[in-house]
C-alpha cells in the first residue's frame, strides 16, 4: 500500500479516547485547511464504531460549519440517538478548538431482502482511455500559484480520471452541468466493508460542487471565485470496493443565491448502482 493511502487508512481508524469520543488527525493536501471528504470519512468511522457490526450504514446527512485546521486534531463526539430492531441512528459532531466544525446524522440497517431496481449506468469512456489528473495538469503546473501547484503535484490516495476537456482548467467554456469521474485507490485495500464506505465518503466530496460551475465557464482557479461545501448527503445501496474502479456521475440541476446544487450516482464498472450523492455548495464570484 502506498504511503499516502496507508496514512489515510490509519487516520480513518481514529483514536478512541472515551466511550463516545474519538480523535482524528488530518492530511495536508496543500491548502492548510481540512478537506471536507476527510471529515466525512472520519465522522462515519466514529459512528460505525458505536454500532453493531451486522448493521451497515445506508445514509448520511452532513453539514460543514467551519473550516478545519490541518495542524490541529479533530474530536468526534457520537450521540447514540436510537437503537431500534432494524435501524440504528447516530449523530456525530466534529469539534476543533472548542467549536463544532461539522455535524452529521447517519442511519444503519440490518441486512434485509426486498424489491430491487436501479438506474442504468450511462455510457462512459473506460478509465484506461483517460489521462490521470496529474497527466492532465502536467502542461499547466508551472502556471499555477504556489499553493495550487503543491496541491496538484502531491501524492494522492486515489487515482482520478475524468472526461473533462483538457483545456477546462484554465480556459473553460460553458457546457452542460454534467461530469463523469472514475476513481479508485492507488493500491489494494483490506477486505473490510466499513473501510470501503469511509473511503467512498472521503472521495465523494472530491470536486463535486465544481459541477455547478461548468455551465458558467468557470473553475476553482477563476480569479475571484469562492467555492465551499455547505452540506453533503449519501445513500449506500449495494456493496462495493474502493480499490476497483467506480464511476461518479455528477449533475447540477440548479444554481441560485450564490449556491449550487449537485446530485450524483456512483456505479461499479459492471454497472451496479452502489451509492447516490447530493451536495449544495457556496459558489460566490467576486468580480
Amino acid at each position: 500500500m502506498s504511503k499516502v493511502l496507508s496514512e489515510l487508512v490509519q487516520m480513518l481508524a481514529l483514536e478512541r479516547i472515551e466511550e463516545n469520543l474519538f480523535r482524528g488527525q488530518s492530511q495536508d493536501l496543500g491548502w492548510g485547511t481540512v478537506y471536507g471528504g476527510q471529515v466525512l470519512g472520519q465522522a462515519l468511522s466514529a459512528a460505525v464504531q458505536t454500532v453493531p457490526p451486522e448493521r451497515a450504514v445506508h445514509s448520511l446527512h452532513a453539514y460543514f460549519l467551519r473550516r478545519g485546521d490541518v495542524a490541529k486534531p479533530i474530536v468526534y463526539e457520537v450521540d447514540r440517538i436510537r437503537d431500534g430492531k432494524s435501524f440504528t441512528t447516530r449523530r456525530v459532531v466534529a469539534i476543533q478548538s472548542g467549536q463544532p466544525i461539522f455535524n452529521m446524522s447517519a442511519s444503519f440497517q440490518v441486512q434485509e431482502p426486498g424489491f430491487e431496481h436501479q438506474d442504468p449506468m450511462p455510457e462512459a469512456p473506460p478509465p484506461e482511455s483517460l489521462p490521470t489528473e496529474q497527466e492532465r495538469m502536467a502542461h499547466y503546473t508551472a502556471r499555477l500559484p504556489g499553493p495550487a501547484r503543491e496541491r496538484v503535484t502531491k501524492d494522492r490516495p486515489f487515482e482520478v480520471r475524468t472526461d473533462d476537456p483538457e483545456d477546462d482548467i484554465f480556459l473553460p467554456s460553458p457546457r452542460l452541468p454534467r461530469r463523469m469521474v472514475w476513481v479508485r485507490t492507488v493500491a489494494k485495500l483490506p477486505d473490510d466493508p466499513a473501510l470501503h464506505r469511509y473511503l467512498l465518503a472521503y472521495v465523494s466530496d472530491y470536486s463535486f460542487v465544481m459541477t455547478a460551475l461548468t455551465p458558467h465557464g468557470m473553475t476553482w482557479l477563476t480569479p475571484g471565485m469562492q467555492v465551499a461545501s455547505i452540506d453533503h448527503v449519501m445513500w449506500f445501496h449495494q456493496p462495493f470496493r474502493c480499490d476497483e474502479w467506480l464511476l461518479h456521475v455528477m449533475e447540477s440541476p440548479s444554481a441560485h443565491g450564490a449556491r449550487g446544487l449537485v446530485r450524483g450516482r456512483i456505479f461499479t464498472r459492471d454497472g451496479r448502482l452502489v451509492a447516490s450523492t447530493a451536495q449544495e455548495g457556496l459558489i460566490r464570484h467576486h468580480a
